[in-house]
């Protein structure tokens, strides 16, 4: 990872990320560690960070001026912003490299998920540039291919977006994740559902155990039973998901399997709770 545009020789083949910003300290931390950290490590992963600041005039290097108008805030202002991604573009393209896909993050993009976190995973290169203060001058906008926004609530920059986004776009990556199942089962994965109940050591936690037949070495039954558990999770707690779902005779099944032993699972604790009641004493006459 780099914090400013540095010269660069020979071509990048995989993956590289253009991150524009007014705060580039914003992601020093969070990109050295874990499975960030040692996907950068890696040749064919790029992350690079670049201060749009750098891009203004003047001894100021002013990046923002009050909205035409009126209105409370600043707007980032036009030029900064624009010869920051063309700089960017220039110089892959000096590399042999590819025009990056621009994105925008704003209130106002598509929402972010995980069909647009493969989707742009699949690119060979990829530049988001970060707003604050009320946003950018519109006329950013026609310099940008497309806007996404992580939902319906304001942050105070789109910093925090972009390090989501880097996040869900790099693990997806060739190679990132120690084993490549676990893009695959995980939530809103290829199945669509939300993933099932994951469960380690301790067998027993304060009366909690894991269920048995995650311990039967059944690996057909055990898959059986996570399939059910997913639908089971999503229908309880988000259907919307199921709206399009290809519902087979054997998911219905296993959603039905996976109901009985949520209530049998139920009723057995209201059991045990009941047991535990305080009853009144009779008192002797």
């Amino acid at each position: 990872m780099n914090a400013s545009s540095p010269e660069h020789s020979g071509e990048h083949t995989g993956f590289e990320c253009h991150v524009l910003t007014l705060f580039p300290e914003f992601f020093t931390s969070p990109l050295e560690v874990s499975i960030l950290g040692r996907a950068l490590n890696r040749d064919d992963v790029r992350v690079e960070v670049h201060n749009i600041r750098d891009h203004a005039e003047g001894r100021h290097k002013i990046t923002d001026d009050n909205p035409y108008g009126g209105g409370a805030g600043m707007v980032m202002k036009p030029e900064p912003v624009v010869r920051c991604m063309e700089a960017v573009e220039q110089d892959c393209v000096q590399r042999g490299g590819t025009k990056p896909h621009r994105v925008a993050l704003t209130p106002a993009g598509a929402p972010f998920n995980q069909a647009a976190a493969e989707r742009l995973s699949k690119l060979p290169s990829l530049t988001l540039v970060c707003g604050r203060y009320e946003g950018f001058d519109e006329r950013v906008m026609d310099y940008i291919d497309e806007e996404l926004s992580l939902g319906d609530f304001v942050l105070t920059g789109g910093e925090p977006a972009a390090l989501t986004i880097l996040d869900a776009v790099i693990r997806l990556r060739p190679g990132v994740l120690g084993n490549a199942m676990s893009s695959v089962d995980e939530s809103f994965g290829e199945s669509g559902l939300l993933e099932y109940p994951q469960y380690t050591r301790p067998v027993s936690f304060r009366g909690a155990e894991v269920p048995p037949i995650l311990r039967s070495g059944d690996h057909g039954r055990v898959a059986k039973w996570r399939r059910g558990q997913a639908l089971l999770r999503t229908v309880q707690r988000r259907p919307e998901l199921l709206e399009d779902f290809p519902w087979s005779p054997q998911d219905r099944k296993l959603l039905q399997a996976a109901q009985q032993e949520q209530q049998a699972l139920n009723c057995h604790q209201e059991i045990d709770l009941g047991s535990n009641d305080e009853r009144p004493v009779e008192e002797e006459s």
